[in-house]
């Protein structure tokens, strides 16, 4: 079945089979192997992608239902100007660990500062709640995802005064 799916701002045109699952589509079609694949349950989160800004587990999706949908993936994170405030956070907090489940929580974290600028540890703990880490690094991804949303919150033009 032909399908043209857009990931990280790219339309790919596909002849994929109708029951091949989303995570497979990425990584075995497209290469972006930055999508793991963990449990194939739905268990783990090392699948999360970003459905149209959405955290979404790949492994829950055929590649077909993502036709007119934008996809985000680790991959889609880089930009020319380098490392997204996300992946910086991870990195100079700790939040990597064996990195297996990295993709999927700095995914998480980053729709969760789209939508809270300035989460709680219980936010963040509550956003990343369907991710497992298996190295139980928790609180250096919570130290993250907050950095994530300072940094992002610095970086944000300031509004001008109302009276200007």
């Amino acid at each position: 079945m032909e399908v043209t799916i857009t990931v990280n701002g790219t339309a790919h045109t596909l002849d994929i089979e109708p029951r091949e699952l989303l995570v497979h589509v990425l990584r075995e079609d497209l290469r972006l192997t930055g999508t793991h694949i963990g449990c194939d349950s739905t268990s783990c989160g090392a699948c999360t992608v970003l459905y149209d800004g959405v955290p979404v587990k790949s492994c829950t999706l055929f590649g077909v239902q993502a036709e007119g949908v934008e996809i985000t993936t680790v991959e889609g994170l880089l930009t020319a100007a380098g490392l997204d405030p996300m992946q910086a956070a991870f990195k100079e907090h700790h939040g990597l660990q064996c990195g297996y489940c990295t993709p999927g929580m700095m995914l998480v974290g980053k729709a969760l500062i789209e939508q809270n600028p300035a989460p709680s540890d219980d936010d963040v703990r509550d956003a990343i709640g369907g991710n497992i880490c298996r190295c139980t690094g928790y609180m250096n991804i919570v130290k993250a995802i907050q950095a994530a949303a300072a940094a992002q919150q610095q970086s944000a033009p300031t509004p001008a005064p109302a009276n200007a």
